[in-house]
């Protein structure tokens, strides 16, 4: 089931003028559709933000919700309504597409509390430079032989010459990468439990944690997808 939020900030219907809060798309009390409301993707869908979702149950409200907010609806309402329509259908597809997603939900959610999330943010210092130590200090070796093994696949490939050791061996780096980026995903769900159960202290801890798992994960699929391209040029 879907732990539906308990509060929000309460604001008048434009129609009928009775109060509600400004997280729903539709007035409880006459029906009529909303402005886009106020607040995150979570209330949207009447959720408290948190990490571990009934995704069948998200996808069944997403489904509910897009029918009667659909534009042609509201062909014959008047102008604000029909506005309203497809600006709540656009609202409501971006915050579906983040939620049901786990690592966008787990980045949305993070921004929302604060961190800096994203590659803009990935390995840089407080004044944007890149910061060496970021990088993932148990892969600094392997790293820097990967990319000397891939430089000489793509000039190989550029003479017509074809390292069948050479390639066994970035394939076999691939399929590493693959298993710790599936062991950060594992990682990421253990903190998941922690944030959503936690109190202060245990959130602020999860949060620290996943924002470095996180900057792990951007940094191994940045390898995985070198290595695919590099393989398959």
């Amino acid at each position: 089931m879907l732990k539906v939020l308990d509060s929000a900030v309460p604001i008048a219907c434009w129609s009928c003028s009775i109060g509600h809060n400004d997280s729903t798309l539709f007035c409880p009390h006459c029906s009529k559709i909303q402005p886009p409301p106020g607040g995150d993707y979570f209330s949207v869908f009447g959720l408290t933000p948190q990490l571990n979702l009934d995704l069948p149950a998200l996808e069944a409200e997403f489904h509910r919700l897009s029918r009667k907010v659909h534009p042609d609806r509201f062909a014959r309402a008047g102008e604000n309504e029909r506005e309203w329509s497809l600006a709540d259908t656009a609202l409501l597809n971006d915050a579906y597409r983040t939620l049901k997603e786990p690592i966008y939900r787990t980045e949305y959610l993070l921004k929302l509390v604060g961190e800096e999330i994203g590659e803009e943010h990935s390995g840089k210092d407080r004044k944007g430079q890149k910061d060496p130590s970021r990088v993932p200090a148990d892969l600094l070796e392997e790293v820097f032989e990967l990319n000397m093994q891939l430089e000489e696949m793509r000039m190989g490939r550029k003479m017509g010459e074809n390292d069948p050791a050479l390639q066994a061996d970035l394939e076999q780096a691939k399929t590493k990468f693959e298993g710790l980026l599936a062991a950060v995903d594992q990682d990421l769900r253990t903190e998941w439990q922690t944030w959503d159960a936690g109190g202060d202290d245990a959130r602020l801890s999860a949060q620290k944690t996943m924002v470095g798992l996180l900057d792990r994960r951007r940094y191994l699929s940045n390898l995985v997808r070198d290595v695919t391209e590099t393989l398959g040029a």
